[in-house]
């Protein structure tokens, strides 16, 4: 957990797709200790390219990688 204003929070993060996930993120940026939860299936993002090195691997969405940094 880093500095910043929300330090002090812990936000847990049961949303999917692009908007909440992005909502979280800025929490998240700003030091909350963010947990995301994700279904069973896995978050539909991480379907979504772009992909690392263009491979479709649900470890390798640039765009599930980014909207979750920083999170556990």
């Amino acid at each position: 957990m880093g500095a910043g204003p929300f330090t002090k929070f812990r936000v847990i993060d049961l949303t999917t797709e692009i908007a909440g996930p992005f909502a979280t993120k800025l929490f998240a940026d700003y030091g909350a200790d963010v947990v995301k939860v994700e279904p069973l299936h896995g978050d539909p993002s991480r379907s979504m390219g772009p992909f690392h090195e263009d491979d479709p691997h649900s470890e390798k969405s640039l765009l599930f990688l980014f909207l979750n940094c920083n999170k556990r």
